[in-house]
């Protein structure tokens, strides 16, 4: 929307004026906070903002947390972006890094850690990039073995095995702990993998599979390498569903039995659990009430559901069948009370109200009005996703009965801004252009462009009646 743009411009013009070191305090800030999984929204744009004014000035900034972020660099590509309770195969959330880093400082290698960190800030205030990262290559060394035995230990010990829990102090404690060591212990071969990964891919071929068959046989024997080169790929696809195409390859078969037969079922099960994750964010978002605050994310959701049930046969009763038809109902009762309510917000708002009844100068609320345009903005959204996620019905209904309300009310509330008086010019005129910003995700800019001509013409005849 236009005032979206307006205000990202506005942010952009605000963070490159800013003095070098409040940017770079700034910048240390949201890394500090990224570090600990803060992601609020915004910051990928306000960090780029100011990265970008800091790149233009050649002002290098403060950046905080180097120990950790050059300790947990190998792990970046199989971060995943969703709550630490959730599992996720080849993957762990983002989430994780701070307790662990946490634990691996307070109670696994305290006097080593220390050190560590004091050797990272001598080499990088020497700008010794080359032996700052052996550095961190020989800590995580340490901390592999030293992992190793606390968990041989907590094996054989269940009082140790809850101690150690309760230390990491994340919800999937020792699952967590464990995809660290692996991937760290497997850096060099997933270094090796990723360099022969294009960059980019957009649409995932039958040559480019057969391409990349042989980057996954190299890890034949494996099972967590193979599970961390599919997780590579994944993370170069433009569109992640199409992983799937791997295993109904090396199935020869659409049929999801056989498929899960394979060693590529990991794939499917990736996907599926990244399409979860995304019902998830959109649950967050209409929690908080911006059903539309990440556009793209419903298409996401849809796009991979379209692609399941069109790559692979899952009409059968099966794990997958039945894990796909769970995240079609989650979407459909995250976003019925949006769909359903659409209609009534939009008919509570711009309902004629008599010229007593209004208080003079007021104007409709600017907040409400700016949701609901959002919220038949989402509405539309959905209509193009209608089918594939189960929600057909009431978004045909919903969009239908706020189209006919407008249709039919629009003419009589430009009617009333005609002869408006003083009084309650103030307050015909916001719902006049509430009434033409919703016309405009109904029908279309050029059709609300129609309205606003009119609507300035009728303003403009109550101006010379008013003279006269």
């Amino acid at each position: 929307m236009a005032g979206e743009g307006q205000n990202a411009d506005k942010l952009r013009e605000y963070l490159r004026v800013l003095k070098p070191e409040a940017r770079a305090l700034l910048v240390a800030e949201l890394e500090r906070g990224a570090l600990r999984g803060d992601n609020a929204p915004g910051t990928d744009i306000i960090l780029q903002e100011l990265r970008s004014a800091m790149r233009t000035q050649a002002q290098g900034g403060d950046r905080v947390g180097h120990a950790a972020r050059l300790f947990f660099a190998p792990l970046e590509p199989f971060l995943v972006d969703d709550a630490p309770q959730f599992a996720h195969d080849g993957r762990l959330a983002r989430t994780t890094l701070t307790p662990i880093w946490e634990w691996i400082c307070r109670d696994l290698a305290t006097e080593q850690a220390q050190a560590y960190g004091a050797e990272i800030s001598r080499l990088l205030a020497a700008k010794d990039d080359a032996k700052a990262e052996a550095a961190a290559r020989a800590f995580q060394d340490q901390v592999v073995q030293l992992v190793n035995a606390a968990l041989s230990s907590a094996r054989a010990d269940d009082k140790a095995k809850r101690k150690l829990a309760v230390q990491i102090g994340t919800p999937r404690a020792l699952e967590d702990i464990y995809r660290v060591i692996s991937i760290l212990r497997a850096r060099d071969a997933i270094a090796a993998l990723s360099s022969r990964l294009p960059s980019s891919i957009r649409n995932l071929t039958d040559d480019q599979m057969l391409a990349l068959r042989t980057l996954f046989d190299s890890t034949s024997g494996q099972r967590e390498l193979f599970a961390y080169a599919i997780v590579l790929v994944m993370s170069k696809l433009q569109y992640p569903w199409q992983l799937i195409r791997f295993a109904t390859k090396a199935a020869n078969t659409d049929d999801a039995a056989k498929v899960a037969d394979t060693t590529y079922a990991v794939a499917v099960t990736i996907v599926l659990q990244d399409v979860e994750r995304m019902v998830r964010l959109l649950s967050e978002d209409i929690k908080r009430g911006q059903a539309m605050a990440r556009p793209m994310l419903l298409k996401d959701i849809h796009d991979a559901a379209r692609g399941l049930r069109s790559e692979m046969d899952l009409s059968g009763d099966t794990p997958w069948s039945r894990r796909l038809a769970a995240i079609r109902t989650d979407v459909a009762n995250l976003v019925r009370g949006e769909i359903e309510s659409t209609p009534g917000r939009v008919r509570r708002l711009l309902r004629m109200r008599p010229t007593k009844d209004i208080v003079p100068g007021s104007t409709l609320d600017a907040t409400e009005v700016e949701e609901t345009e959002n919220l038949i903005a989402f509405v539309g959204a959905c209509r193009n996703y209608a089918s594939e996620l189960a929600i057909n019905e009431m978004t045909l209904r919903s969009w239908s009965e706020t189209q006919h309300y407008l249709e039919t009310n629009i003419q009589g509330l430009i009617e009333a801004l005609r002869t408006a008086t003083g009084a309650d010019r103030s307050y015909r005129e916001s719902l006049v252009d509430a009434a033409i910003r919703f016309c405009g995700k109904v029908f279309g800019q050029e059709y609300a462009g129609l309205l606003s001509k009119a609507a300035e013409v009728a303003a403009a005849g109550d101006r010379k009646v008013a003279k006269a």
